[in-house]
This record gives C-alpha cells, sequence and structure tokens, in this order.
C-alpha cells in the first residue's frame, strides 16, 4: 500500500451527516491515499461513535465545542505526512481535486507555499468561489449532477489563498504555530493564519482552478456565538483582514507569481490607523 499523501484535518461539530458526506467523497474522488484526521466537537449526535467505527481514521475529541483553531492544531499532533490540508466538513471533494494539487506541489520545487482548492457554491463567498447550485443542503444534493458538470465551468487559477481546503507543509505550520487560538472559535483565522505565513516569508499564495470542492456553506458558523473576528485582526496586525486580502495577497485575482513585496500608501495608512483607534475605543 501506497503511503498517505496528504494529513487531512476536518473539524466537526455535530455535524455527522455532512462528515460522511464529506469523508466520503474523499474516499471516493481522491487520485491518491491520505490520512484523514478528524476533530470532533462534543459528538452528541454521535460523531465520535462513527468515528470508532473507521479503520481508516483517526481522530480527536472534545468533550465542549473547542472551535477551528484549537480542533486543527490538535489535529495536528497526529500528523504523519509532510503536507497539512484543512477542509470544512461541509465540503464535497471532486475528481482530481488532489492530483492538481500535487502537480502544483512538484512545479513549484520547494515548501514556501499556501495553496487552496477552487469552491463551487450555491451563492459564492467571495470572487474565489465558482457559482453553482447542486443543493444548499445535503437533503438536496445532486452529486450526480454535480460530477457531471464541475469541470466545465470557467475559471483561472487565482491569487491570495486564504479559504479551505487549504494546504500547506508541515514545516511551514508548525514554523508559524498553527492556527491562533485568540480567534477562537474562528472567525477570522484563515486570514490571520495567511497574514502569519506573510509575515514569515511566504509569497506564493494560489489558488488552484482544477482543484475543485463543493461547498454547502456555513452549516456550523450559522450555530455558533461568533468572535468579533474583524477587531481581533485589526488590533493584531494594525492592518484591515482587507488590507491583507486585496492589496497584499491580491486575493481573487489572476495568479502571475510570487506575490511582489508591499508597501502601504499614505492613504493607507491612515486609514488603517483611523481604524485601529476605533476599534481600540470599542467594548466588546
Amino acid at each position: 500500500m501506497s503511503a498517505p499523501l496528504f494529513s487531512i484535518l476536518i473539524p466537526t461539530w455535530n455535524n455527522l451527516r455532512y462528515l460522511q458526506l464529506c469523508i466520503g467523497s474523499i474516499r471516493k474522488y481522491s487520485s491518491h491515499r491520505h490520512q484523514i484526521i478528524v476533530h470532533a466537537n462534543e459528538s452528541k449526535d454521535g460523531t465520535v461513535d462513527w468515528l470508532r467505527q473507521q479503520p481508516d481514521i483517526e481522530f480527536t475529541h472534545s468533550e465542549d465545542n473547542i472551535g477551528v483553531c484549537y480542533a486543527l492544531n490538535l489535529s495536528r499532533t497526529l500528523v504523519k505526512t509532510d503536507y497539512v490540508l484543512y477542509i470544512n466538513d461541509d465540503m464535497f471533494v471532486c475528481p482530481g481535486w488532489d492530483q492538481a494539487l500535487l502537480e502544483e506541489i512538484q512545479q513549484i520545487g520547494h515548501n514556501r507555499f499556501f495553496l487552496s482548492s477552487t469552491a463551487i457554491e450555491p451563492v459564492p463567498q467571495s470572487n474565489c468561489a465558482i457559482k453553482g447550485d447542486f443543493g444548499r443542503s445535503i437533503d438536496s444534493f445532486d452529486e450526480a449532477a454535480l460530477i457531471k458538470n464541475f469541470a466545465s465551468f470557467p475559471m483561472n487559477d487565482w491569487q491570495g489563498s486564504t479559504w479551505p481546503p487549504n494546504l500547506v507543509h508541515r514545516d511551514i505550520w508548525d514554523e508559524v504555530g498553527g492556527y491562533s487560538i485568540e480567534f477562537s472559535p474562528g472567525m477570522y483565522s484563515d486570514p490571520d493564519f495567511s497574514m502569519k505565513l506573510w509575515q514569515a516569508g511566504v509569497r506564493y499564495f494560489k489558488g488552484i482552478a482544477r482543484s475543485r470542492v463543493y461547498h454547502f456553506g456555513k452549516i456550523s458558523t450559522k450555530r455558533v456565538k461568533t468572535n468579533k473576528g474583524y477587531n481581533q485582526f485589526i488590533r493584531k496586525w494594525g492592518v484591515s483582514s482587507s488590507t491583507l486580502t486585496d492589496y497584499m495577497l491580491h486575493r481573487g485575482q489572476p495568479f502571475t507569481g510570487p506575490l511582489p513585496e508591499f508597501k502601504s500608501p499614505l492613504w493607507l495608512r491612515l486609514k488603517n490607523l483611523v481604524k485601529k483607534i476605533s476599534v481600540s475605543f470599542r467594548q466588546e
């Protein structure tokens, strides 16, 4: 049996049916074998009982919902491969998703990169996603139609990887310390992770158009009391998350290569200063 290629981290929170669909798609549509690691928050719906019956899945468990950041960092302790891939439990991978990522890694030739797959969503949450409605819940999901049509949507490789599914080398994950627990339960932890990579000198942030997943969207986040991540990001980094995504990562723009160094213009520095001062006076 071949060694696993990626270690796939899947945080989940009482979302067993979607988790089963996600893992089923990984088993069915992956070109390579992968290590699957799940963190089960609470497990009031039988998630842990189901996981115990799956010989190809490793998992961690917390009695309470500890959020995405803690869940990912706990899952990292079980990683056995060189590559850490984070995917949401409400995603469904399409054929060839992992081969496209592998080919990109082989082409890059070094480990200082951050890659994202491209999501197909009923209502796109960003300019990085493809609009395609194959069901807005598991009950209306049309797998056959998705598999028939997923590759036909036009899309180019794009700048500014932040969104899961995202892929990073294990050494780079460790270099920046994984996901920041101050953003628990997880709002704005994705751009924070990208900013940590940027500060560590990573400049290769690429979304891979041929690596596609279907994303139902916000299945868990609409159930949880969220942190005020926008304000936390400004306090931590001194700039807004949109400064990172729009001006530093150029997220969603056609990919042209490693990102250039960023020098903030005066007007943007003043705008961020005003935002930081405004946020500092807010009571939360």
